[in-house]
């Protein structure tokens, strides 16, 4: 099936769904905590990875890792980065201030696309952004302290700068014409958390319970939709993959209330509205321009 512009954006609904899993599953653990949380997840990742790419791309898959050259190891580090600091940062802080941080992805992604690729950005794009950032700001804005919570803050923002260091990576190698396979820079980001937080994982104390949820959490939140999200990355512009990426925030709220009786309130609907109509405008305008 040729992923076109309509089902890219409809993969990364989908996408944005399976990601948004991690607050309400972390928040069930009974025993597990730091750095054990990002290890057992990346390594669960890192094993689903073994079987889903060799199953679609054969073992040569292993060879395009070790030739796949500057910018799958690049984007690699990315994806560890993300892995790590999203996870960490959910056992330092509040996940309301994890996705306050994250919700400056499109800006981030924006200005490098900008200044490192000259992608030029629509007006219609920076409307959204500055939007669907503002009806965030709205939704948590009276929920972050910053003084008391600044550790978590400060690792939670290592996930969007990370983010649009990635897609920005993506797209200068399909820009410049190099046929490198990023998706196994997934696999590569899996392993390389997975070997760094495991010395700090000691003394494991996950119970069976834990590493169930952790291995659900790697398979579905982690290895097919990041896959996915590199497949999007060959046909969406990276800051329109950063502004869809913000339903994240919106499906995790969702996924809090049904899954942890985390009822939100005025604001969050508020703002949720904001965000969501932020993003239907503008795939509305940008469908009728491409039409």
């Amino acid at each position: 099936m040729k992923l076109t512009h309509s089902r890219a954006v409809a993969l990364m609904l989908l996408i944005t769904l399976m990601w948004s899993m991690a607050g309400v599953v972390t928040r069930q653990l009974e025993a597990a905590r730091s750095f054990e949380v990002t290890f057992w997840r990346s390594f669960f990742t890192a094993l689903s990875l073994l079987v889903i790419l060799p199953f679609f791309q054969g073992r040569v898959v292993f060879s395009r890792i070790r030739h796949g050259g500057m910018a799958l190891w690049l984007s690699g580090a990315c994806w560890s980065v993300m892995f790590t600091a999203f996870m960490v940062a959910l056992t330092l802080t509040t996940v309301a201030n994890v996705l306050v941080t994250m919700a400056l992805g499109p800006f981030i992604t924006a200005l490098m696309a900008r200044l490192f690729i000259g992608h030029r950005i629509p007006a219609r794009t920076w409307a959204a952004i500055a939007l669907a950032s503002a009806g965030i700001a709205w939704m948590y804005g009276g929920q972050v302290d910053l003084r008391s919570q600044l550790a978590g803050t400060l690792v939670a923002l290592m996930v969007p700068l990370a983010g649009s260091c990635n897609w920005t990576v993506v797209q200068h190698s399909r820009a410049h014409g190099k046929n490198i396979d990023l998706v196994p820079s997934v696999l590569v980001g899996a392993v390389i958390s997975a070997l760094a937080t495991l010395p700090l994982a000691f003394p494991f104390s996950a119970t069976p319970h834990d590493i169930g949820l952790l291995a659900v959490l790697g398979l579905f939140q982690l290895a097919i939709p990041c896959v996915l999200a590199v497949l999007c990355a060959s046909v969406l512009k990276a800051p329109e993959i950063a502004l869809l990426a913000l339903l994240e925030v919106i499906f995790g709220i969702l996924l809090a209330w049904v899954g942890a009786g985390e009822v939100p309130g005025a604001s969050v609907l508020t703002g949720g509205s904001l965000v969501i109509g932020a993003l239907v405008v503008n795939e509305l305008i940008g469908w009728r321009q491409r039409a």
